[in-house]
């Protein structure tokens, strides 16, 4: 007979396969959460261990390294032993409700499960002495400013330095303790259907924290819960998605009857959004590079009864006005870091260098402008990401702008936005939200008009 596996194993299989397979967290997840038998409550436990170890990897590795001596240090451990000591040094740290014995006493039977006698005896030794010298957490290393926030608040000391140049001390120090905090659960209303109130009143019974979101019109903020199980799910009543991504359909200010490219759309969240907008009536051509993708937009607009969405599998960069003509509105929701959503996939802080911004933004601006080609004068382009990367954003949208003279910064977007944010859209006509201020996911918007 079939042993089940503990909480705690299946999140440190998760863990190795994500380290060793550099895939998302949020993914290998889905796929195990999917494969085993767990309650409710130990899925809960697993998805927290596993969010919460990866999170706080910086400060648990710098305590590690201080209890694991000679030659390697941490590099000499066999890398699932190092994921099993994070989880549960995250444990006795961070997680209340597990008495610290509970932990230690797992992470051990794991060991031999897994391991042998010696590396049982090693796991054993190293939490016990964690235990015994609890002020072992809040020792932070010398040197800079970035240096200590970096295993303070765990995130790396690239990235740190990098926030603190830009935004300041306070903001990186909030956007970091931001980031470390589990993201909360919005919706957004599909007002083909039903309206906001009307919903919140329905959903109150089961979600008793259901309440308006300050950012969007339609959207709904639910805390926690399983929302895609829901029957006002299942019937197209609303879509699962996160408040700050609810502002892009409005800022391109869709009207029925035009045609709509979104150039970048899986898996057709904001895709959707743009047809409610339009009371489902014109003509969205949603494209991406992805052919399993095209089946995700597909079965969303299904389900919320939209058809007038045309999934199309193509990379963005090579679409041509000679095949698919002119468009009354363009949204381009580039490829980006994504290091505005690190609260929903913390392993992207450790996958992500210096690098990868250049080179992203170098696609970016190529990008930008092929499918400027496809706008209709007059029409306008929505360019967004979910990063908070000025070398992502702003840098690319006015390097362009100052290249093609037919177009311009729309300064005019504040006016189709939430009050909440209006206010913050800066001088040239863009918003850039960071993840601290709403709690919701960092987020850049721009809107690009060509002149008639």
């Amino acid at each position: 007979m079939t042993r089940t596996k503990t909480a705690r194993e299946v999140a440190l299989e998760v863990l190795v396969r994500v380290d060793e397979f550099k895939s998302y967290s949020n993914l290998e997840l889905k796929a195990v959460l999917e494969r085993e038998p767990l309650s409710a409550v130990d899925a809960g436990l697993v998805t927290e261990l596993v969010y919460g170890t990866i999170q706080r990897r910086n400060t648990i590795d710098d305590v590690l390294s201080r209890f694991i001596k000679g030659k390697g240090g941490l590099a000499k451990l066999q890398p699932w032993v190092l994921h099993l000591l994070r989880l549960s040094l995250y444990q006795i740290r961070y997680l209340d409700r597990i008495p610290d014995r509970a932990a230690v006493h797992e992470a051990v039977e794991i060991a031999k499960r897994r391991g042998h006698q010696g590396i049982a005896s090693l796991v054993n030794g190293v939490l016990r002495n964690v235990l015994r010298q609890p002020e072992c957490f809040e020792v932070l290393p010398t040197g800079s400013l970035a240096k200590r926030l970096s295993v303070e608040l765990s995130h790396p000391e690239w990235l740190v330095a990098r926030w603190l140049k830009l935004y300041g001390e306070e903001a990186t120090r909030a956007m970091c303790e931001s980031n470390n905090l589990p993201p909360h659960t919005s919706v957004r209303t599909n007002q083909l259907k039903t309206g906001r109130e009307e919903l919140i009143s329905a959903m109150l019974q089961h979600f008793p924290h259901a309440r308006p979101s300050m950012l969007s019109a339609a959207g709904i903020v639910v805390d926690g819960g399983h929302v895609a199980g829901t029957s006002w799910f299942r019937e197209g009543q609303c879509t699962i998605q996160d408040e700050s991504s609810m502002l892009v359909a409005p800022a391109l200010k869709p009207l029925p009857g035009q045609r709509v490219l979104d150039a970048c759309a899986a898996p057709g969240g904001k895709t959707t959004h743009i047809a409610e907008l339009m009371n489902n009536e014109g003509e969205i051509v949603a494209c991406d590079v992805h052919a399993h993708k095209q089946e995700l937009i597909r079965q969303n607009a299904k389900r919320l009864s939209i058809d007038i969405i045309t999934p199309v599998v193509a990379d963005a960069a090579t679409l041509t006005t000679e095949e698919h003509g002119t468009f009354d509105r363009i949204l381009l929701d580039a490829p980006c870091t994504g290091l505005g959503v690190i609260r929903r996939k913390p392993d992207l802080k450790w996958q992500k260098n210096i690098n990868d911004i250049k080179q992203i933004a170098k696609l970016q601006a190529e990008l930008l402008e092929r499918v400027s080609k496809l706008l209709a004068p007059g029409g306008l382009l929505v360019y967004s990401t979910c990063t908070i990367d000025p070398e992502e954003n702003q840098q690319v949208v006015e390097r362009f702008v100052a290249d093609h003279p037919e177009f311009e910064l729309d300064t005019t977007l504040a006016a189709d936005l939430p009050e909440a944010v209006s206010a913050q859209v800066q001088e040239k006509g863009y918003l850039q939200i960071l993840p601290h201020q709403f709690q919701s996911d960092g987020f850049f918007i721009s809107r690009l008009k060509r002149k008639a």
